[in-house]
Order: structure tokens, then C-alpha cells, then sequence
């Protein structure tokens, strides 16, 4: 038996910013990771010269990463060049329009106009109510740990509440401000990579549009996979060991505690374990009932984040039409939501995101062939049969075919689909969902599971599930508000 001091389960996001901060510290730190590569959602696939992201592809919110690394003495530049895009994503509506959002405030504002009288007024108005929100949200919000509903219902949340607009939902926002569905849908879509639909979340996340409209979108050289080799490099910098192939099947409990972390060929004792694994998961399967802080019924009451249905091309030539970022937004989007979170069933008329990172990076694919994936978000725990698959795909593939005017699947040399079982295999993701939990007001801040276990003295948790929730950036900070607690329970000596 092998004796560590801190053990983190899941070398993604939470896993490795975890990990580098408590080995800065003096903790002796080993991360195990059941698969092969470490990034966990955000691990990469390479197949004949094709890299592909698996997971996350948008890189937002610079300054949480440069906050990071600063702790850190470093910079992301000292690991990835980034670059912001010129062209931040491009919109293929179901009416034939065909959008392009740029950084460019003055160039929102224009296309804003033109979707209704006075929408470049409404859309600088919006702007910047959600710059302040996010302002606010930043600063008072989301770097505490709420660790009791105290720290939530206090004066901070009575004096901001009003301008946060907690309790309105996001789609009761926008129709305040615009009529128009194509400013809508803009303005909306962030939401389903937030786990949630327009309608049931808070309309504090407007702060999204802040994020995406103002700041812009930015992309690391090399795809997302570059920063999980970033903070590989910045946790064995610091000392982190990393073990992959290791999938932990147990966590033995002693006097209250976590005695042993058990693998499938090995066991770890160690003073601390933190898990980066799905929380459900490893509630349900690592630990005894009796040590579980939310048993089934808890899980089965909570608002999941859709599944993805993900098909990853390589192609042998380019595609035109394309940019590195694009969505199709369907007419009635609504129907596609209610598929989602109300009756959970395969989409007929799904909107989509596909992602092409070669219209920016030709490191991604052979010599004039074309990285792409599409992504369709669907409901948890459906049928993912192979012939469920095979239809599925054909109707989105001739779809986007028809969007774009182009022929896709005659220049296909490499095809793999990941969807419900994939996630549940590689991440043992609860009923295939790709990112936890949805926020909803209920879900949010105090609301979410707690980082730290009520029932296991030394058994603490990182990533989407807990505070602050869904998003690259948010597993960041989750890992530092973790990190920053494992340091006031067990100071070091």
C-alpha cells in the first residue's frame, strides 16, 4: 500500500487545478485518472492526423485563467498562444438568415438593428446591465464558498438582488427587451451550455452575454487539449504525480474518514482524497450508504444538464460555408428544449452547434483537410441504441448539408459518434449527462452540492457539480475555493 497525502480521483479541470494549487502548498499530491489521457471531459482524440477536442471548445472569461496562473507567478501565455477570434461565431438560422457575431460592439449593435426598430439601442442597454451584473456577480459572488445558506441570504444578496434579478427567469429578460426571435435566440443559447433552458433559468445569467457579446470568444493554439497539457505541466512543476488507467472502484471509510482509495489493480492511503469524478457517481458507487451525503432520491429530483450527441469528422477536403464557431438555431426552438427537460425524447427539428477548428488552427488536421464535430444537446437516459445512432446522425448530417449547400459525407475519412453510453463509460456520467447539474435558482451557489462531504471528515469535491457550477472556467475557481477550504480545515504544519 501506497502512502499519499492528498489523493485527487479525475484528472479533468478540477482535478488538475487542484491538484497544482495544493502541491504549491507542500501537500504531496497524486492524481489517478481511469482513462488513458487526463482532461476528462476535455481530453483530446487523435486519429490519421486529426487532433480533436472532445469536450469544451470555448475558451471565455480570460481573466479567470490569467487570475489562475498568476497565483502561480505564470501566465497561460507561458504555456498556449491565444488568440481572440476576428469572427466569434457564425448563426445559420431556419429562415435562411445567416449571422456573424464579432467582438465588435458597434458591429453587434448594427445587426441588432436590423432584426427590429431600435435593437441597437435595446442591445447596448442589455450590455451593459449585464457587464454590471457581472461585475457584481464576480466580485461578491462567485469566489466564496457557500458552505451554509447563511452566506448566501445576507446583505450582500438583499443590496444586489434587485439588479441581479434573481428571481425572473432569463427568457422573461429578453422578451422585456426584445420581440425579435433571432435577437432572442443570441441572446438565449448560452443557457444550453449552462445545463438549462431559457425559461427556467435565472435571469442573472444574462451575465453570459457580457461574456460572449462584449468580451469575446478566444482560442487557445492547439485546441483546449493545450491548456489540460498546460496545468500538467504546471502540477509535476509544483511536484503533482499523475497516474492514468487507474479507475477507482471504492473508498474505504474509518472512524469517519477515508482510509484507503481503492483501484482496480492497486490501493492508496492517504490524509485527504478529492474527488474530481462525477459527484453522483462517486456517492453512489464509491461509498457505503451509510456515508453518502445524497442518496438516489436526491439525484432523482435534481435537474440534469442535457446528454450530447457528438459526431466528430475528419474531412478530406473544406468546407466554405463554415467558421470556426457556428449554430443552427431552429424556428421553434422551444420544442427541442421540451424534448430536453419535459419529455425526454430525440428531437425531431434540433438546433446545433458544430465546431470547425481549422478555419483558425491548421495544426488540427492534415494539409488542406477540415476538423469538425457536430454537437446536438438531448435529453439524459434515452435509448442510445447503434441504429438509434445511425438515424439520428443521418438527419443531422443531411440537414447540415442542406444549411450549408455543401456535401459533407462524400469527403468523410474518419467518423466516430459519442454520445449517452460513451459518457457514462468514460466519465461514469449519470444517465449520460455531459456536465452535472442545470442551474437553476435551486441549483445555484448554496444550492449546489457542497465541496466538502456531511458525512466524511476528510472527503472534499471539486468541479461542475459544486459551486460555482458548469463551464471550464468555473471548475477553475470551484478548485481554489476547495483548495482554499482544505486549507482551513487542515492547516499545514
Amino acid at each position: 500500500m501506497k502512502r499519499i497525502k492528498v489523493v485527487i480521483v479525475g484528472a479533468g479541470f478540477g482535478g488538475l487545478t487542484a491538484a497544482a494549487l495544493l502541491a504549491r502548498d507542500g501537500w504531496e499530491v497524486l492524481v489517478l485518472e481511469k482513462n488513458e489521457e487526463i482532461g476528462g471531459r476535455a481530453r483530446i482524440w487523435k486519429e490519421q492526423g486529426f487532433i480533436f477536442d472532445m469536450g469544451p471548445t470555448w475558451y471565455l472569461m480570460p481573466e479567470v485563467f490569467e487570475d489562475y496562473f498568476n497565483l502561480f507567478g505564470k501566465k497561460p501565455e507561458d504555456y498556449y498562444s491565444l488568440q481572440k477570434l476576428d469572427l466569434s461565431y457564425r448563426i445559420f438560422f431556419t429562415d435562411g438568415q445567416k449571422v456573424d457575431i464579432t467582438p465588435n460592439l458597434e458591429e453587434t449593435v448594427e445587426t441588432f438593428e436590423k432584426f427590429e426598430t431600435g435593437g441597437g439601442a435595446k442591445i447596448r442597454k442589455y450590455l451593459e446591465e449585464a457587464a454590471y451584473k457581472y461585475d457584481i456577480v464576480m466580485k461578491e459572488f462567485i469566489y466564496r464558498d457557500y458552505s451554509r445558506i447563511s452566506k448566501l441570504i445576507n446583505k450582500r444578496l438583499l443590496v444586489h438582488g434587485v439588479q441581479l434579478k434573481v428571481f425572473r427567469s432569463l427568457d422573461g429578460l429578453v422578451k422585456k427587451h426584445f420581440s425579435d426571435h433571432h435577437a432572442k435566440k443570441i441572446l438565449e443559447y448560452p443557457m444550453v451550455f449552462l445545463g438549462n433552458s431559457p425559461w427556467n433559468a435565472p435571469a442573472l445569467y444574462s451575465i453570459m452575454s457580457h461574456v460572449d457579446l462584449n468580451q469575446g470568444v478566444w482560442y487557445p493554439h492547439g485546441g483546449m487539449g493545450s491548456v489540460v497539457d498546460a496545468l500538467r505541466q504546471l502540477g509535476q512543476s509544483q511536484g503533482v504525480q499523475i497516474e492514468t488507467s487507474k479507475n477507482v472502484t471504492k473508498l474505504v471509510i474509518r472512524n469517519g474518514k477515508v482510509e484507503r482509495v481503492v483501484t482496480s489493480d492497486d490501493e492508496y492511503a492517504s490524509d485527504i482524497v478529492l474527488m474530481n469524478a462525477d459527484y453522483a457517481f462517486a456517492e453512489r458507487e464509491l461509498l457505503a450508504p451509510a456515508y453518502q451525503s445524497f442518496d438516489d432520491r436526491y439525484w432523482k429530483k435534481k435537474v440534469f444538464a442535457p446528454s450530447m450527441f457528438m459526431i466528430y469528422l475528419g474531412l478530406n477536403k473544406k468546407l466554405n460555408a463554415l467558421s470556426h464557431h457556428n449554430f443552427h438555431f431552429a424556428h421553434q426552438w422551444e420544442k427541442h428544449f421540451a424534448t430536453i427537460f419535459n419529455t425526454p425524447s430525440w428531437p425531431d427539428n434540433p438546433s446545433y452547434y458544430v465546431h470547425c477548428p481549422t478555419k483558425t488552427d491548421s495544426t488540427v488536421a492534415p494539409e488542406d483537410q477540415e476538423n469538425m464535430f457536430i454537437l446536438i444537446p438531448v435529453a439524459i437516459g434515452l435509448n442510445d441504441s447503434e441504429a438509434q445512432r445511425n438515424k439520428f446522425s443521418e438527419r443531422i448530417m443531411n440537414h447540415l448539408e442542406r444549411l450549408i449547400g455543401e456535401d459533407i459525407r462524400d469527403s468523410v475519412v474518419l467518423q466516430r459518434i459519442f454520445s449517452h453510453r460513451d459518457y457514462e463509460k468514460a466519465y461514469h456520467a449519470y444517465q449520460g449527462t455531459s456536465s452535472g447539474l442545470a442551474h437553476t435558482l435551486l441549483q445555484t451557489a448554496v444550492f449546489r452540492p457542497s465541496c466538502r462531504s456531511r458525512k466524511v471528515k476528510n472527503l472534499y469535491y471539486t468541479g461542475h457539480y459544486t459551486h460555482p457550477g458548469i463551464g471550464v472556467p468555473m471548475a477553475f475557481i470551484s478548485s481554489r475555493l476547495v483548495s482554499e477550504r482544505i486549507y482551513r480545515e487542515w492547516p499545514r504544519k
